[in-house]
This record gives C-alpha cells, sequence and structure tokens, in this order.
C-alpha cells in the first residue's frame, strides 16, 4: 500500500504491529520456531540497523536443538562456580533448562572497536537497535520474542564458555517461539510525561 521510489508509503500492519507488539515470557513460548530460512531472514533483518562507520559492532550466536541444553550446563557450571551460597537443587534445574524455555535463542554480542572513528557508545547502541531488529522481524513472521539479560549475561564464566573477546559483551539473548495464548498489553508512558518541545 502507498507510493515506492522515494515518496510517501503506509503500511497499516507494519504501525499495527509496532503499536502493539509486547514481550512473551520465555515460559509461555512454544514451539514452532523459525524455520532455517525464516531464521536467516530474521538474522538478516537484524544485520540492517544504524552503523556508522559500517562496522559492524555485533554478531550472533544461535541457540537450537540440543544446544540449548548443552549451554544449560555450562549455566550451572558458572553458577556453582559464582554464586556465594551453594545453589538449591531448584535454581540448578532452572539454569540447566533455561534456554529450553523457547526453540529458538539468539544471544546478541556487542563488540566495540576502540580505535573505530565512531564513538564507543554509538557502537553500543547500534547493538541494541540489532536486539530490537531482531525482535521486530520475528514479531512479524508471528513468533514471540523476549529480550533478556538476566545473571548470565554478565558473567565471566558464560563470557569465556562462548569465547568472547576483551572488546565483547552479551547485549542480551532473545528468545524466540510460538506464543502459548495473547499477552495481556501493560500500561506505557504517558506522551505528556515524556515528551517536551525544545524553545530558543
Amino acid at each position: 500500500m502507498g507510493r515506492k521510489f522515494g515518496k510517501k508509503i503506509m503500511s497499516r500492519e507494519m504501525l499495527d504491529l509496532l503499536q502493539k507488539r509486547r514481550s512473551v515470557k520465555p515460559a509461555a513460548m512454544i514451539a514452532p520456531g523459525p524455520s532455517k530460512a525464516e531464521l536467516d531472514q530474521i538474522l538478516t533483518i537484524a544485520a540492517r540497523v544504524p552503523d556508522h562507520k559500517k562496522l559492524t559492532p555485533w554478531r550472533f550466536i544461535v541457540f537450537e536443538g540440543e544446544a540449548r541444553a548443552e549451554f544449560g550446563r555450562v549455566l550451572v557450571k558458572a553458577c556453582l562456580a559464582e554464586e556465594k551460597e551453594t545453589p538449591s537443587a531448584m535454581r540448578l534445574e532452572t539454569e540447566a533448562t533455561r534456554l529450553t524455555r523457547a526453540p529458538t535463542v539468539v544471544a546478541v554480542i556487542s563488540r566495540v572497536n576502540p580505535a573505530a572513528p565512531a564513538p564507543e557508545w554509538e557502537q553500543v547502541l547500534s547493538a541494541g537497535a540489532s536486539c530490537f531488529n531482531l525482535c521486530l522481524a520475528a514479531n512479524a513472521l508471528g513468533y514471540g520474542t523476549a529480550w533478556l539479560t538476566e545473571w548470565y549475561s554478565y558473567s565471566a564464566s558464560v563470557r569465556a564458555a562462548l569465547g568472547l573477546g576483551a572488546n565483547e559483551r552479551i547485549a542480551g539473548f532473545v528468545y524466540i517461539g510460538t506464543a502459548k495464548e495473547r499477552q495481556a498489553d501493560r500500561d506505557r508512558p504517558a506522551l505528556a510525561d515524556i515528551v517536551t518541545h525544545w524553545k530558543p
């Protein structure tokens, strides 16, 4: 709908998605997740974000199938090593099954090039934009998403297991799956509380 080639294009479907989208808790996700072709499309769109100086300051690590449970063992080991008190059996079971809550999980890795001409802050923001584009692309294909960090995004043991460089951080784990049910909306800020118009 609309006109192409530099002129106004309006997509009511896109506006409706943007106005109504919300996160889905991983515990509320079931199979199926995206197919290989769909995941390729999602990641292609996730890589299509503002990127000052074309640095590609992000990369993706995909967890599917048995890899999710294998990573759960990494989380259990990290939890045992890093917690001050011995974790309960229930806590360890939670960590062991954490990524199996959704059919597909994508870790978005922020990688800053300190020698690049683009400021570090802009590189980090680009990684954040990539996380959200990933969510939007999956949502547009009909999947629910949750962009989470949780404790393991900041774990030195997990960083090592993922092979992160000194210049890399986990921007988040994006869980992707089919929502069990429609998600109720939550309160949103009133524009009057967050918008001002600058005047000289």
